[in-house]
């Protein structure tokens, strides 16, 4: 369920947070200099879908292995639809039933001008939510990526849907610090793929929890929404089937009086 999958996110979260602290200052400028020198050794070019049938059946990716602790390379949190989940290197159909994956070919996620880092997750899972709410996010709005070493702040500055087959906005910008959250859509057709692109800003702690409190404001009044719309239509059939029912049983009373005035 949805509840368990929430549970053992955050357990994973928490799991990544506490033994990163435990790198030494040694071992995270190590593994930030082999991971600089894998974003500036790309061709920027990015060449498959994610969501093609031969990214989905590809094994564990071992290319981000400089930035991982255990088998999750971070965690990337949108508190605007209370999302909080880890980030796997590559996008198999494992890796995407487990939360999100980073799209290999594109910068790893660790900042730095010339880099364009992408991360991609189903929506509409009924296990998960994961990136089923990411059209509801705005120009102006925040998400953070949780590194081994930091954690990166980038600001909504680009919303677009594209064919699975175009790639030209998920490339490096020269002088730019880019992150792109990727899924499909439109929700349970799956043709396109939305692309929500952050530039990146100063980091500033305490805004994420102002942000995630107004988040599940959001989430909540949506919910509501929904329960609302459902009780409405409820109550709209439930009447309907009411006036229908009187009617029938009017006319057999009527019909019933006609016979006996025979």
């Amino acid at each position: 369920t949805r509840w368990y999958y929430r549970v053992e996110s955050k357990n994973v979260i928490a799991t990544f947070d506490s033994e990163k602290e435990k790198l030494s200052k040694e071992e995270v400028k190590r593994r930030m200099e082999l991971a600089k020198a894998y974003n500036s050794s790309l061709h920027n070019e990015v060449t498959e879908d994610p969501y093609s049938d031969e990214k989905k059946q590809e094994g564990r990716a071992e290319y981000a292995r400089m930035i991982e602790i255990h088998e999750y390379i971070g965690h990337v949190q949108i508190p605007a639809i209370d999302v909080d989940i880890p980030i796997y290197a590559g996008t198999s159909e494992d890796v995407l039933q487990k939360g999100a994956g980073h799209l290999e070919g594109t910068s790893l996620p660790i900042g730095g001008l010339d880099t364009h880092t992408v991360i991609t997750a189903h929506s509409g899972l009924p296990t998960a939510t994961l990136f089923t709410h990411l059209s509801k996010l705005q120009i102006g709005d925040k998400f953070y990526i949780h590194n081994f070493a930091e954690t990166l702040a980038y600001q909504v500055d680009q919303i677009k849907v594209i064919e699975p087959s175009e790639f030209d906005d998920l490339l490096v910008v020269k002088g730019k610090d880019y992150a792109t959250l990727l899924t499909c859509t439109p929700y349970m057709i799956n043709t396109h793929r939305l692309l929500v692109r952050g530039h990146r800003v100063e980091y500033v702690k305490d805004l994420i929890d102002k942000e995630l409190l107004e988040g599940k404001k959001n989430i909540w009044y949506m919910y509501l929404f929904y329960i609302v719309l459902f009780l409405l239509v409820v109550l709209i059939i439930s009447t309907l089937y009411y006036i229908r029912k009187r009617r029938k049983i009017s006319k057999k009373l009527k019909n019933a009086n006609v016979d006996n005035i025979k």
